[in-house]
């Protein structure tokens, strides 16, 4: 719809994408699928997933990985877990699984970021290291602009 009011469905559907976001947000470390949010709004699965991503730009399940790799570079910054208690925290079954998403996603090994964060952010507030290691999807990461040539 080009330039035209916003339609009342339209506005319910994004009132149930955002109770979506919402529930994986909170709930990351649980068992979630596709299928269980899409009942937990009462449309399919494949409605769910079609909207979620024309509303973010990402799939539900793409977002609740970016959730989960999010989470578990903070426990990795921490420093007090390994990277097997936080890949259990996270909600992965698997290390090999979560070692390959966080890698994916990071572009290191949790055990290399785990290594690299705790010496690199001594003394940064963890607000702020939060914001600036926010994960990027790799292959939705933006290229670089160009810098332009100064002028004499």
């Amino acid at each position: 719809m080009a330039g035209g009011p916003v339609s009342e469905q339209r506005l319910a559907d994004l009132v149930l994408l955002r109770r979506v976001r919402d529930r994986i947000d909170r709930e990351y470390a649980q068992p979630l699928d596709v299928d269980a949010l899409a009942r937990g709004v009462h449309v399919s699965a494949g409605h769910l997933s079609r909207e979620f991503k024309r509303a973010y730009g990402e799939s539900p399940y793409a977002y609740l990985m970016t959730r989960r790799i999010e989470r578990a570079m903070t426990l990795l910054r921490r420093g007090d877990l390994s990277v097997t208690e936080v890949c259990f925290a996270v909600g992965y079954g698997s290390l090999g699984t979560f070692s390959t998403r966080f890698t994916e996603l990071v572009g290191m090994p949790p055990s290399v970021y785990r290594e690299q964060a705790v010496r690199g952010s001594a003394g940064i507030p963890p607000c702020l290291a939060k914001q600036v290691t926010r994960p990027v999807r790799n292959r939705e990461a933006r290229a670089p602009v160009p810098a332009l040539a100064s002028t004499p």
